[in-house]
């Protein structure tokens, strides 16, 4: 059973943070462990390094822990977002945040796929886009509200009846359907499970020798009578 929840739109406050190559380790520092050992709780991990010091002491300014940031549901970054290593609990750290879309001209690729396996939209601008964005939403009198629309596949700035940016945006079809319906790679395959049963139902009567009886149960033995 899945529990990514489905992404179809997103109206709400997006945090600048506009360095390029913030990798994984910037992200959710490795050192960070969660209390209950799962995939959850990794909130406090976000950008550790950043807001914290090394007594764990909030450190002043960072963006995320300023208003109206610290409500923000899409984080704005530089190129190459999410580099380095493979670690999945950068992803579960912005999620726990309430981050729910990254907008970067580029991700790293296993970062980026991680998004999409825990509900995330990772998604890409062209550089110019991305700069026109950028000046839209975070100039000085601007609110810093954006609207994703997954289903129409638009993304626009949210102030008024007209918008001061608006652009379309490309998706991966399979990776925009996985978002849609809320899908992890064990939903996805539960999916097909009708026909996967039916493979197995025929394959069995094939290959019978491939799929050995399990072993019978132990029976439970009886009090020897008095």
């Amino acid at each position: 059973m899945t529990t990514v929840q489905p992404f179809h739109t997103l109206t709400g406050i997006a945090a600048p943070l506009l360095h390029a190559d913030i990798d994984t380790d910037a992200i959710a520092p490795s050192r960070f462990r969660s209390a209950t050992l799962s995939k959850y709780g990794y909130e406090a991990a976000l950008f550790a390094g950043l807001r914290f010091d090394e007594d764990g002491a909030q450190r002043p300014g960072f963006v995320l822990d300023q208003t109206p940031y610290r409500d923000a549901v899409i984080l704005v970054t530089g190129p190459n977002f999410g580099c380095g290593s493979s670690r999945e609990t950068a992803v579960w750290a912005l999620r726990d945040f309430g981050i729910r879309a990254v907008i970067a001209p580029s991700f790293g690729s296993i970062f980026e796929t991680n998004c999409l396996r825990n509900g995330l939209l990772p998604l890409s601008l062209p550089p110019a886009e991305h700069r026109q964005l950028v000046e839209a939403a975070f100039a000085p009198a601007a609110s810093a509200r954006l609207r994703i629309d997954l289903d129409t596949c638009r993304l626009t700035t949210a102030t008024g009846p007209q918008p001061t940016f608006t652009t379309g945006f490309t998706i991966d079809e399979r990776s925009r359907q996985q978002l849609l319906n809320g899908l992890d790679p064990i939903g996805e395959t539960l999916l097909l499970r009708e026909t996967i049963t039916r493979f197995r139902t025929r394959d069995r009567r094939h290959r019978p020798w491939n799929y050995p009886a399990p072993p019978p149960r132990p029976q439970a033995g009886r009090c020897p009578a008095d």
